[in-house]
């Protein structure tokens, strides 16, 4: 696992970004398969998509 992973988890937390967001974030970065629909937040769908794409920065709407 590369550093830039565990540097970004890392920073989103020690700024408070939504977990939602973080576990979205998370999953679409190792490529996880989505939650079940019932299960997805509007933050999980925005960190899935900006894991997904190996963004590490725009997360300010989730704080």
């Amino acid at each position: 696992m590369s550093n830039l992973y565990y540097e970004t988890i890392d920073k989103m937390e020690k700024e408070g970004v939504q977990r939602d967001y973080i576990v979205g974030w998370a999953g679409g970065y190792l490529h996880h398969p989505e939650r079940e629909e019932q299960r997805i937040t509007e933050a999980y769908e925005a960190g899935y998509s900006a894991g997904k794409e190996k963004k590490t920065d725009g997360w300010a709407d989730w704080k």
